[in-house]
């Protein structure tokens, strides 16, 4: 079984999953890096030539593609506007929602041009906060707040998860 991470930009999902992976003996996939690897450029240089949704199908093509088993994988903020990807993941495993609230998320990214965030045209980030909730919301099996330490939150995952 594996373990999905899905969650807001800047909500931890990286970090926490080296961790969690650590703790577990599983192995450590950063569906970010996947991207970047089989694209052969950076997240933003992605969303700057083809625009979001242009990049959020080439992240949805990829996340299917990913079918490790005793893995930990943290998905970029976007994975759930890929249905086709999510459904995919349920099927691998948990899908853990790490849980932060806006003003965290809004301190935590700074500036997020470089960042590759995938924000639609004209969206603020409250947009982009409010419209991802539900999604979130919607396919994950367990939701863990990311405000604690790291080591708190694996504890209580690894907890969680009656591992």
């Amino acid at each position: 079984m594996s373990i999905i991470l899905i969650g807001l930009p800047s909500s931890g999902k990286s970090t926490l999953g080296v961790l969690l992976a650590k703790s577990m003996g599983y192995k450590f996939i950063d569906a970010d890096i996947v991207i970047q690897e089989r694209q052969g450029r950076l997240l933003h240089e992605i969303i700057d030539e083809l625009g979001p949704e242009g990049f959020i199908e080439i992240e949805n093509e990829i996340n299917q593609s990913i079918t490790d088993t005793k893995a930990v994988i943290a998905t970029g903020g976007s994975a759930v506007y890929g249905e086709k990807a999510m459904e995919h993941f349920k099927t691998l495993g948990k899908v853990v929602y790490i849980k932060i609230p806006f003003e965290t998320m809004e301190q935590r990214l700074g500036d997020y041009a470089h960042r590759g965030v995938a924000i639609k045209a004209g969206m603020t980030l409250r947009d982009m906060y409010e419209e991802r909730i539900p999604l979130y919301e919607k396919y994950a099996d367990i939701t863990i707040e990311g405000l604690n330490t790291m080591h708190q939150t694996v504890t209580s995952l690894v907890e969680g998860l009656k591992l």
